[in-house]
């Protein structure tokens, strides 16, 4: 019963380290973060924080992973309440736009993922563990044109995977845009842009756009 809790505190006090750095991180940056800095926000010492991670990088990976695996488990939750796999592909995007839903208290980890790329570029483990990540983000969208295929929403056509690879690139780029608060692209205009080319590609009828 003592073990079982132990391990229950230990897990809780990695997810705080956890929940701490990619806060850290998103506000200041990779580059500007120190460890006693990731410490000092959730009241550890920095002597804890090098015992559960050999190194920054190694935490900044496991930071993304953490705020990811909190992004999925809404998501998962929010689109087994919806019927149609058209609205699912709409909440997907909706959720992937940096800033489009305000009234929603989340961590945007497109900061983290920025951080993740600019290091994959040179780091051949790092580049692995992006390519990880960047299945899972692929695979959730081909799931939802695969449901939609199978109640006929969708039309069958190009592979799902491909699809998901696109659409994903897509989202990629434009929220990247977004974060750099690009004058010709809102969030707004991000989710109508995604939300023609995604109906365009999967070949169902796009959204009226509003006038």
């Amino acid at each position: 019963m003592g073990r079982t809790k132990q391990k229950q505190q230990t897990r809780d006090r990695h997810q705080e380290i956890l929940d701490a750095a990619a806060r850290v991180i998103t506000e200041r940056g990779l580059a500007e973060t120190r460890i006693s800095d990731i410490a000092e926000r959730c009241g550890v010492s920095p002597g804890l924080i090098l015992y559960y991670f050999e190194s920054k990088d190694r935490l900044l990976v496991e930071a993304l992973t953490f705020a990811n695996d909190q992004f999925y488990l809404r998501l998962s939750r929010e689109l087994r309440r919806m019927r149609s796999a058209r609205q699912q592909l709409t909440r997907l995007i909706e959720l992937s736009v940096p800033g489009l839903l305000p009234e929603f208290e989340r961590l945007d980890e497109w900061a983290l993922w920025i951080e993740i790329w600019v290091l994959a570029l040179r780091d051949p483990s790092m580049a692995k563990e992006r390519e990880v990540l960047d299945r899972r983000w692929r695979q959730s969208i081909a799931e939802v044109i695969h449901r939609g295929r199978s109640t006929g929403e969708f039309p069958e056509g190009t592979d799902a995977d491909e699809l998901g690879m696109q659409i994903g690139a897509l989202i990629d780029g434009l929220a990247v845009q977004v974060l750099m608060n690009d004058t010709t692209l809102s969030p707004a205009r991000m989710r109508q842009v995604c939300m023609d080319v995604a109906a365009r590609l999967i070949g169902f009828a796009p959204e009226p756009v509003p006038a």
